[in-house]
């Protein structure tokens, strides 16, 4: 784990996951299930995903509907995706911005740099 990653998980409590699936196969489903075991709080972004709730949270249809302060943006859409992820990120004033295993955007992780969110992508 990077300096980066241990600052994220050390000073994150609120944790939106962007393309969490209520499919528990699915890489977004066991990582925020992970994460909620360890005492986080995940949030639930899908409008897609079909359902009131995922592991126990309400799902909201994108971060500018999430009615609480979030840290951390973690994210399981594809790279072509992320720029309004990164927009609605820098909107709710989250500190953090995680982009997934395969997913890279270099604009738009460069623009939520730019607007003070660190970033960790691909990883």
């Amino acid at each position: 784990m990077s300096n980066l990653q241990a600052e994220i998980l050390s000073r994150s409590h609120v944790i939106a996951v962007v393309g969490l699936s209520p499919k528990p196969d699915r890489d977004s489903f066991r990582v925020a299930q992970g994460l909620q075991e360890e005492g986080f709080r995940i949030v639930p972004v899908n409008p897609a995903a079909g359902v009131d709730e995922i592991l126990g949270e309400q799902v909201y249809p994108d971060l500018q509907s999430i009615p609480f302060p979030v840290d951390l943006v973690d994210v399981f859409r594809r790279s072509a995706e992320v720029p309004p992820v990164a927009e609605g990120a820098i909107r709710i004033g989250a500190s953090y911005l995680w982009l997934q295993d395969g997913v890279e955007h270099a604009e738009a992780a460069a623009m939520a740099e730019a607007a003070g969110l660190k970033v960790v992508q691909n990883d």
